[in-house]
Order: C-alpha cells, then sequence, then structure tokens
C-alpha cells in the first residue's frame, strides 16, 4: 500500500511540474501568484524555465520507477538517496536560513505546512520500502 500510494503521490508531482515545463501555469493561472505560492524567493517573478520543471519530473518520475525494481541493493541504494533528498528538502522547511531566503507568502506557509511535511512522508516512506 505505501509503495502504490508513494508512486501515485510522485506522479502527480511529475504531472505538475510537466504542466509547468509547457508554461501551464496551474492550479493558479496567473505566472506570479503561482511563483509566489510555489517559489517562495523574494526576487522571483517567474516560473522556472522548463528544463528544470523537466528535470524535476523525470527525477520524480525515475523515483517512482525504482520503488517497483525487483529487490535489490540498487533498489534500496536508489531508494535511500532519494529518501535523504526529500528529507534534506522537508527538513529545509523548517530552516530558518531557507525562511529568510523564501519569505514570500503563500509559499513560506505553503512550505511549513504542505511541502515540508510532504517531503518529509516521502523521505520515511523510501526509507520503510528500502529496509
Amino acid at each position: 500500500m505505501i509503495e502504490l500510494a508513494t508512486t501515485i503521490m510522485l506522479l502527480i508531482l511529475a504531472v505538475i511540474h510537466v504542466l509547468w515545463a509547457f508554461e501551464v501555469w496551474w492550479p493558479i493561472r496567473e505566472e506570479r501568484r503561482l511563483v509566489a505560492a510555489v517559489v517562495g524567493f523574494e526576487a522571483a517573478t517567474r516560473m522556472p524555465g522548463a528544463i528544470p520543471c523537466a528535470a524535476v519530473a523525470f527525477a520524480l518520475t525515475s523515483g517512482a520507477a525504482l520503488i517497483w525494481l525487483e529487490e535489490s541493493w540498487i533498489r534500496s541504494a536508489g531508494l535511500l538517496a532519494y529518501a535523504a533528498v526529500f528529507g534534506v528538502r522537508g527538513a529545509m522547511a523548517y530552516w530558518g536560513k531557507w525562511r529568510r531566503l523564501t519569505p514570500q507568502e503563500p509559499f513560506a506557509t505553503n512550505d511549513k505546512w504542505l511541502f515540508g511535511p510532504l517531503c518529509l512522508a516521502l523521505s520515511v516512506a523510501m526509507i520503510w520500502m528500502a529496509l
């Protein structure tokens, strides 16, 4: 069940990043408002470009595929690597320096209550699957 839930979440996030790569601003149609909600850097006024968004989509999709590999040390090592990335990103939501770098609202609130906890949950799920 954890494998399926994690896969679905990673693929949903990948699709969102693919949309952004094609400049489909979702779930907020106005780019500046979307930036304020999902990027958060004080000076940011534009969404990241197609290449960074596509790279994130690829990484998320690869993580979802990794979950379904036959159990092996490669799968476990990959899942632990993903867990580390998600764990660091999740913890950053509560790090003072990150908070000062990304003060835009509603990003700051979204990060503390949605993005950070989601990344930490994905990290825990990947550790559980790896072990």
